[in-house]
């Protein structure tokens, strides 16, 4: 009598449609790119790299997903795959931030001043937007707090107003990351956090 087979996952497709390759060499292969990868990744590049339709690449997402989620009885694994600004990437567990905190960062925390905190928030919420402008909704000359955010990479520039010849800026993806929001229609009321500052509320708006 003739030994069963063992079940083979299931395999997909490659670019051309003809030849099959297993599931896990797939599998593997996205989860290798996401290792690498220092900001999200999005499902178009991934498919682009792996070399497999956009949606077979979503299906694979959801379930290196669930595999670091302990789906299924399996260990919880101390990363998590997230999608943030349109793309998806590992990061460490909330659960264990203080841990990784102390191994990066030996114990310090590198944080905004609250100048800057309070910058970043009215750039974000008033996008594009001069210095001028945000100088006038704070009351004191931002320049150095600016080129500071521009540094960390939080906010960068976006040409200049048609009327002013002002330099304007917005923030940029690694913003999104940080806050790991997916887009601007995800952040929070402003006013409550900046009291005296509800007309920086509005992206863009004038006023």
């Amino acid at each position: 009598m003739a030994e069963p087979e063992e079940q083979q996952a299931p395999a997909l497709e490659s670019a051309e449609g003809v030849q099959l390759v297993a599931h896990e060499d797939f599998l593997g292969a996205v989860e290798a790119v996401l290792m690498v990868a220092e900001e999200p990744v999005t499902p178009a590049e991934l498919s682009a790299a792996v070399k497999i339709p956009e949606h077979q690449v979503v299906s694979l997402l959801d379930e290196l997903r669930a595999e670091a989620d302990g789906a299924g009885g399996g260990r919880r694994r101390g990363f998590e795959l997230r999608e943030v600004a349109g793309g998806h990437r590992y990061y460490s567990r909330m659960d264990y931030a203080d841990q990784v905190s102390a191994f990066v960062l030996g114990g310090q925390t590198a944080r905004l001043s609250q100048a800057a905190l309070e910058t970043l928030a009215i750039i974000a919420y008033r996008q594009p937007v001069a210095r001028s402008q945000v100088a006038a909704i704070r009351g004191v000359n931002v320049d150095g707090v600016v080129r500071t955010l521009v540094h960390r990479g939080l906010v960068d520039t976006a040409g200049a107003d048609p009327v002013t010849g002002a330099t304007l800026y917005t923030t940029t993806r690694t913003f999104l990351e940080k806050l790991g929001v997916g887009s601007l229609e995800e952040l929070p009321r402003l006013s409550p956090h900046l009291p005296g500052v509800e007309a920086a509320e509005g992206h863009g708006e004038d006023g």
